[in-house]
């Protein structure tokens, strides 16, 4: 397969010593959306500035499209970034900032106007072409960046949280304008972000960062659902994490006894019986039942024994959404959420004495 990005065996050194990104091995295909994921000094930005070259790198390989830019100036690399703060340039107006990247590239005078023209049309700027950009709204803004990046027909787009400045309903909007701009023009994206909801949303794939390394790539859906180490299982949801060692496995199904008991799930890791492990369970997993409307073998036998006896210590609801805390014997907290409706028992209130239980396909067993 041919990928438009690669990365092989890349990583980055500083003077001091200290390595920002460690051993990174990435393929990207044409017109893919990948969101490179973790938190804040995890890697992710270096690793994008290194792909666009205003970052040099200490050791591996950067392939765009099969050639090797390793040594390549940024304006000579076939992408475009785009920066947190947009970068903009206040003393210049819409247009000539739209034109800013063809000049660079030094095109003509004509071909520099018709493409800027097409762009701002594109965009919904054609109307505030003159403007300066300090008179500009956040969107505006944001918008002029997108096209002073596409303009330039990069074989692939950079972004840098470019949606983190924007307020919360204009950031929504605007994630559903990217998403469909990318998909109608087939361009592949690399997009970093600490927001997970951002990353599940808007990708392909996520890569997850975490100490220069890359803890997992999966589909949002893979992601969320399966992870595959402690850090993504911790970072990724609200997830209940309970410790244990393997008892028994057969084949993706196998059993894991903690302090709270011997539960089943599904093997997301390589795993050894007699060997720690952790059991991971998302909060939309789990089901709830007053230990008034049923006994403790009735609902092991609906869960294939994966219950827990608990007190609700705290119930919220937020419009259409409720979640319930519950403390496990020992004082463990497990929070589970979902739909008002599936917590609607009345019955269910702080102080109810409950069973949790899940079903051993939900839940995921890493390495511990």
């Amino acid at each position: 397969m041919d990928y438009d990005l690669e990365l092989v065996g890349v990583g980055k050194i500083y003077d001091n010593g200290a390595p920002a990104v460690i051993d990174v091995n990435l393929q990207v295909g044409k017109g893919e959306f990948v969101a490179l994921l973790g938190p804040s000094g995890c890697g992710k930005t270096t690793t994008l500035r290194m792909i666009a070259g205003f970052e040099t790198i200490t050791h591996g390989d950067i392939l765009i499209r099969g050639k090797r830019v390793n040594d390549l100036s940024p304006e000579r690399r076939p992408t475009s970034m785009i920066f947190q703060n947009y970068a903009l340039f206040p003393h210049l107006t819409v247009r000539e900032n739209a034109a800013f990247g063809l000049e660079v590239k030094r095109l003509p005078r004509a071909e520099r106007t018709s493409k800027v023209d097409q762009i701002l049309d594109k965009f919904s700027l054609a109307d505030i072409a003159d403007h300066r950009t300090d008179r500009l709204s956040g969107g505006q803004r944001q918008r002029l960046a997108l096209a002073r990046g596409l303009v330039t027909e990069p074989q692939i787009l950079l972004l840098d949280e470019p949606l983190g400045a924007l307020d919360a309903n204009l950031r929504k909007a605007i994630q559903a304008e990217l998403k469909l701009l990318q998909r109608n023009l087939g361009i592949t994206f690399v997009f970093v972000t600490h927001a997970q909801s951002e990353a599940l949303t808007m990708s392909d794939r996520i890569v997850v960062m975490n100490l220069g390394r890359i803890e997992q790539v999966s589909s949002p859906y893979e992601l969320y659902t399966r992870p595959s180490s402690s850090f993504v299982a911790q970072f990724v949801g609200r997830n209940t994490i309970l410790d244990g060692t393997l008892r028994a496995m057969r084949d993706q199904e196998v059993s894991v006894e903690t302090q709270f008991g011997v539960f089943m799930g599904q093997r997301n890791a390589v795993l050894s019986v007699g060997g720690p492990a952790k059991i991971v369970i998302p909060s939309e997993a789990f089901d709830i039942t007053s230990k008034a409307a049923g006994s403790f073998d009735a609902i092991a036998g609906q869960y294939a024994g994966n219950v827990m006896s608990g007190v609700i210590e705290r119930r919220e609801v937020v419009g259409h959404l409720a979640s319930l805390t519950v403390e496990l014997e020992g004082g463990r907290l497990v929070m589970m959420e979902g739909h008002v409706e599936k917590f609607r028992n009345e019955s269910l209130q702080p102080g109810a004495k409950v069973w949790v239980a899940w079903k051993a396909n939900d839940a995921t067993v890493i390495a511990r």
